[in-house]
């Protein structure tokens, strides 16, 4: 079984810190696979959900940009909701079992300047744990909160993972985010998601 979803980047390339192959992933991008890649992306405020089932050495990752969003831009992975019940489908459809899932979480970073009273990565951080607690997925390692970027790879088959903490004055993650989150407010998304 092969897997790289619709809503996924394509290509990969050879990462020299993993000595792996690896995809990418950037903002509201989510990816399902059994190959022998690592999945990384980069996080400020984000949050990535790296999810597998251990028995099928099968997973994936999402990375979402704010906690939730309207009903009717479901399809949107931006949005931690919606991302997650894109996530978690995925591995559905491709024969995971809920009751074998298992999460390990990162960023939420506070890396934008001008949010002190609600900071978004905190609100993302608090969202992905809910989130997985309601949904009885148990979340085996996190790395949340603070104000460093930080650059992730997650191994789908085997469920390991590493974080990289990045400087706190790294502006090229921050420049993104705010281009990201000024393109969100002149651009709305719309779609449908299947929920099981």
């Amino acid at each position: 079984m092969s897997a790289v979803t619709a809503a996924a980047p394509t290509g990969g390339y050879f990462d020299a810190a993993l000595q792996s192959q690896a995809i990418r992933l950037l903002p509201a991008d989510y990816l399902v696979t059994d190959q022998p890649v690592a999945l990384v992306t980069l996080l400020g405020s984000c949050v990535a959900a790296c999810l597998y089932d251990p028995a099928l050495g099968l997973g994936g990752m999402n990375h979402f940009m704010l906690p939730g969003g309207q009903t009717n831009d479901a399809s949107c992975a931006r949005y931690g909701a919606n991302a997650m019940e894109l996530l978690i489908n995925d591995l559905l459809k491709r024969g995971a079992k809920r009751q074998r899932l298992q999460a390990k979480v990162f960023g939420g970073g506070n890396v934008l300047s001008g949010f002190h009273s609600d900071p978004i990565g905190t609100r993302n951080a608090s969202f992905v744990i809910d989130y997985l607690a309601a949904e009885k997925i148990p979340v085996l390692a996190k790395d949340l909160g603070d104000n460093q970027a930080r650059k992730v790879g997650f191994f789908v088959q085997t469920g390991r993972s590493f974080v990289k903490r990045l400087p706190a004055t790294r502006d090229e993650v921050v420049d993104a985010e705010r281009a990201l989150y000024g393109r969100l407010a002149r651009a709305p998304a719309a779609g449908t998601v299947e929920l099981f």
